[in-house]
This record gives structure tokens, sequence and C-alpha cells, in this order.
């Protein structure tokens, strides 16, 4: 979808760098852009090139084998309980000072999660609870959109 609408996306929405490198990585990925180096066949010496991944977590064809397997590990860790998914999200109104701001609030926004949790689980739980927290920060229209 890069590859053919990337451009014209470009040139009609204002996006921040980071949302313009991943596009770019994505649209050159296994393309002679990166490079690459040709297979030959052992049998009848066909050749066909094979080009360079971009390697952006990002990349559907590159993220998802490190996406699974990170999956996997996790899963291999999980303990025989009840687990939940919650969402914590910052108020839109924030999203401009966390462009400029973004290790000073995202720290101020897993503080809070951690905090929000823990307390949750004394008084609610009467136990302690653990969390594995993400930091999510565009949404499905590659919009600034912090949460955790």
């Amino acid at each position: 979808m890069f590859r053919i609408h990337g451009e014209t996306y470009r040139r009609t929405h204002k996006l921040p760098p980071a949302h313009l490198k991943v596009m770019r990585d994505i649209e050159d990925c296994r393309t002679s852009v990166l490079g690459g180096h040709l297979e030959r066949c052992d049998h009848c010496s066909f050749e066909r090139p094979s080009y360079n991944s971009c390697r952006n977590r990002h990349c559907a064809k590159c993220g998802a084998r490190a996406t699974h397997d990170w999956l996997e590990r996790q899963m291999a860790d999980l303990i025989p309980c009840p687990y939940f998914h919650l969402v914590f999200t910052l108020p839109h109104e924030l999203n401009p000072l966390v462009l400029v701001n973004k290790k000073v609030l995202f720290n101020i926004l897993f503080k809070a999660v951690s905090q929000t949790l823990a307390d949750f689980g004394r008084t609610h739980l009467h136990g302690t609870v653990g969390f594995l927290a993400v930091l999510h920060t565009w949404d499905q229209t590659l919009g600034e959109n912090p949460h955790s």
C-alpha cells in the first residue's frame, strides 16, 4: 500500500519524521534500494535477485517473525491465572506536548499506570499485581495517539 499510495498520502498529510521513516523503510523493503545479492540454483544455474530487508519492526514482512518469537517467549512465561487487557490513554490535548517531550511524558504515563495498578491490586484484589506494558504511539491512521 505504501508503494502505491505512500507518496500521495505524504503530500496530503503532515506526518512526523518517525512515521515518514517507517513508510520509507517499508516501501524500500526487499527492493534494489536496499541492495541484495543473486541466488543461484546449484542444479540448473538459474539466478534470481534476493533483496535485503528493511528490518523495521513495523514492517509486516520483517517485524512479523520477531513479533511472533517475542510473543512465544512471553507465552512460555505465563502463569496459570487470569489476565486482563487494559488501556491507559493520555488526553489528546497533550499530543503536541508529547511530541516534544516524549521521554518525560512517557515516563510519567508509565509511572501513573504502575502506581494505579499497584494501588488497585492492594485495595481491590488484596494482593500484588504484575503487569506488562506496551507503549503505542500511533492510531490506525498513523495519527499521534500515545497510550499504553
